[in-house]
């Protein structure tokens, strides 16, 4: 834990701590980081997702996948 001195909007804060239920400035803003790191992991990942998707080709995966089985139809 790395003790730092910021200055912080008093009202964006104020807000942050009722929307989020914390009950200290420190647990808010711990909890803003956290999920602020989440929410860019996750887009991140939806990202590295849909660029594997937009190469997909269903007919191509079908005729791997039956040919794989043996059944060629």
């Amino acid at each position: 834990m790395t003790l730092t001195q910021i200055d912080i909007d008093s009202d964006a804060l104020a807000e942050a701590m009722h929307l989020s239920g914390a009950r200290t400035k420190k647990e808010t803003v711990n909890t803003a980081l956290r999920e602020y790191t989440a929410r860019h992991r996750r887009i991140a990942a939806l990202e590295r997702y849909a660029d594997l998707a937009s190469g997909w080709d269903y007919e191509e995966w079908r005729r791997h996948r039956d040919e794989a089985k043996g059944s060629g139809a």
